[in-house]
């Protein structure tokens, strides 16, 4: 696929709504809030999570929960101060280890737990951390979240969690910091006898009393905070099972009743998915708790095992191509965008939130992989390519570190098309695909960085990709190729660019393709041609020096 220069532009459109977070956001001084938010503070540091034991109740009448955490972690330091985050307005009502009422400085979001017993070395220990309150509602959930409270087509109460930035401590009492996942967890919800809460892994129980009803869900594998979700409402089961790579998956579809003959039809494309995703990504990464979709009253959110969806059954971002070339429209974005999540955001996992392109970023990659799987590698790099109208280069892909700060919303499209670009680099399809499965299988259920992943792809690619990665993550600049043709010799260099960028590409001369490994300095190859046409795979603009 060939161009000769690209055309930017700034659009506003419903994609803006999802992808462009905090895009609009006042660059701002960061306050001791940020600090104790994103950091790994010494009342954070000594301990490691293993299990929560969640309980909450939920009221729909006056919009308030009430519960209680238990949260099992082991010592990996003495210490005898533990953080736990919880965002007002609500409010933790007692804390006890042992029996014993412990006492809690309070700090904003922060919560400081004094403990009495002695937390030994290698020791497993836990504290109950009881909670109440009226938790922030959804403003625009999922983009701005919390609780929503929403009601269905029938007037029944449709309710939902989504916290993602926001944190998980908006509504429950945690470690809400990304470097600390917990091994496993139960979450048990109680509500309104009526109607039916999901959450994620494995429901083992139901239990009722005469007005109210309690779900008990298992989830088996780590998890994310801001993965953990509850969804509320007049809710009937469908489901089928998978044959995948590591035998029977179960995969459960929860939708409100009077939408189970549209689902049917919709979710056809959650087992197009899994095989697609199998198939480039590896085995999808949390067998043992199931896969769901569960319809909720926003658009929808990557909750691990729980993916929510709330798309109104239609092909596109709401009917729409985010791309502009058609292939947008051949399959339903939530579906495979936020599921595409199970691979990158909740198997591996970024340890700071300034590193969050590599959930967004190869995510939102995982929609032309979809589409190369099912229509081809043509159709692949035209939808990819047409997602370039989206970027805005307004500020770096990566943000500020330990202060809970993300990075531009150019992490989705920006970092879908560097990706893009390694698949060129790499300049070999089986390969590309066994690196992308390796890199799940060797960072399988873990917390990374941006470091990590670098040093990772530069080995498998086989190239010095530091320089790549500091122009497309840490630089807003696009390169510029600049070149002319003197008697088919073919003068060219990067311009625009940091130091050492040296990105090989491809030019096509005389129908052949050919390799460039432009520098900042000026090079001269022998053309076939006194024209070339420059492959529009790689993300960059060109100024022919000859015009």
């Amino acid at each position: 696929m060939i161009r000769y220069t690209l055309i930017f532009y700034a659009i506003i459109c419903l994609f803006c709504n999802f992808h462009a977070q905090n895009n609009s956001e006042e660059l701002k001084k960061y306050t001791q809030q940020d600090t104790l938010r994103g950091s790994i503070t010494p009342e954070r540091s000594w301990w490691d999570l293993t299990y929560y034991d969640l309980e909450v109740t939920v009221d729909p009448k006056t919009k308030t929960i009430f519960g209680k955490n238990t949260i099992h972690y082991s010592v990996t330091e003495e210490n005898n101060s533990l953080q736990v985050d919880l965002q007002p307005p609500m409010s933790i009502t007692k804390v006890t280890q042992n029996g014993e009422v412990l006492e809690v400085i309070h700090d904003g979001n922060a919560h400081f737990i004094q403990l009495k017993e002695p937390q030994k070395l290698n020791s497993n220990q836990s504290i109950t951390v009881h909670f109440k309150g009226k938790p922030r509602a959804a403003i625009k959930a999922p983009w701005d979240g919390g609780f929503s409270w929403e009601k269905d087509e029938n007037g029944t109460d449709f309710i939902a969690t989504s916290c993602q930035g926001l944190g998980a401590s908006v509504w429950w009492p945690n470690k809400d910091h990304m470097y600390d996942e917990v091994d496993s967890m139960q979450i048990k919800a109680t509500v309104p006898k009526h109607l039916t809460a999901v959450a994620n892994g494995r429901l083992k129980n139901i239990s009722k009393s005469q007005n109210t009803a309690t779900y008990t869900w298992v989830v088996s594998n780590p998890i994310n905070n801001y993965g953990v979700n509850i969804n509320i409402g007049d809710y009937v089961q469908f489901s089928e099972i998978f044959q995948g790579e590591k035998g029977d998956l179960d995969m459960d579809y929860y939708v409100l009743k009077h939408h189970l003959e549209k689902a049917k039809i919709q979710f056809l494309d959650a087992p197009k998915m899994m095989k697609a995703f199998e198939h480039w990504f590896g085995p999808y990464p949390f067998y043992e708790d199931s896969f769901k979709l569960v319809e909720v009253p926003y658009l929808g959110m990557e909750h691990q095992s729980s993916v929510t969806y709330g798309n109104q059954f239609k092909k596109g971002y709401l009917g729409q191509d985010l791309s502009g070339t058609g292939w947008g429209l051949q399959f339903d974005f939530i579906i495979i965008h936020e599921a595409g999540h199970e691979w990158f955001a909740n198997n591996i996992t970024n340890v700071d939130i300034a590193d969050m392109w590599i959930h967004e970023g190869f995510t939102a990659y995982s929609e032309n992989i979809f589409l190369d799987y099912y229509y081809g590698k043509k159709a692949s790099e035209e939808y990819v390519i047409g997602t370039r109208k989206k970027i805005q280069n307004d500020r770096p892909i990566i943000g500020d570190y330990n202060v809970n700060s993300r990075g531009s919303s150019d992490m989705y499209y920006k970092g879908a098309n560097m990706i893009h670009m390694l698949r060129q680099l790499t300049n070999d399809d089986e390969k590309w695909r066994y690196i992308l499965r390796k890199m799940n299988s060797n960072f399988y259920h873990q917390t990374v960085t941006t470091e990590q992943i670098e040093t990772f792809l530069s080995k498998e690619i086989g190239l010095k990709l530091n320089p790549f990665f500091n122009q497309y993550l840490r630089d807003t600049r696009i390169p510029v190729l600049e070149y002319s043709i003197e008697n088919n010799v073919l003068f060219y260099r990067w311009n625009n660019v940091v130091d050492g960028f040296d990105m090989p590409i491809e030019i096509i001369s005389n129908n052949e393709i050919q390799w460039l490994y432009p520098t900042e300095t000026w090079q001269t190859t022998t053309v076939k041609s006194p024209k070339i046409t420059i492959d529009e795979d790689y993300y960059i603009l060109t100024k022919n020096l000859n015009q």
